[in-house]
């Protein structure tokens, strides 16, 4: 099952951009492919594929690459034009991420906090 929004093929060069990005963000965070994949949660040969722009990556994907990244996850979604992918929590990690007046440091820990409230709300969701 797909996490595709819609079945609108995207523009090949908007993968082949997506792909450029992830590996440019991959290179400046001076992870190998090996180590940003194990971090997305994704196989070394998939991210491979991602990054020459042979795929167009489901929503779990692009989540996973933008957290191990340390990017906004709308920055990829709209690499493809998915503005309203989950856009309520993603404005919220693209405004901590954004904010100059916060540390990296700072920025950070807001994430990581920020995301383990909405892990637990979830999990309290799923089991109701």
């Amino acid at each position: 099952m797909s996490d595709r929004t819609d079945a609108t093929p995207r523009p090949r060069r908007s993968i082949d951009a997506l792909g450029e990005f992830i590996r440019s963000q991959r290179r400046i965070a001076d992870l190998s492919q090996r180590e940003l994949a194990r971090l997305a949660d994704v196989s070394d040969a998939y991210l491979s594929q991602l990054e020459r722009g042979l795929h167009e990556p489901s929503v779990r994907v692009l989540n996973g690459l933008a957290q191990a990244l340390n990017v906004p996850s709308d920055k990829l979604f709209a690499f493809l034009g998915r503005h309203d992918v989950g856009a309520a929590g993603h404005s919220t990690e693209s405004a901590i991420s954004t904010d100059e007046r916060l540390t990296d440091n700072q920025k950070q820990s807001l994430l990581d906090l920020y995301r383990a409230f909405i892990a637990a709300n979830d999990a309290v969701s799923s089991t109701k």
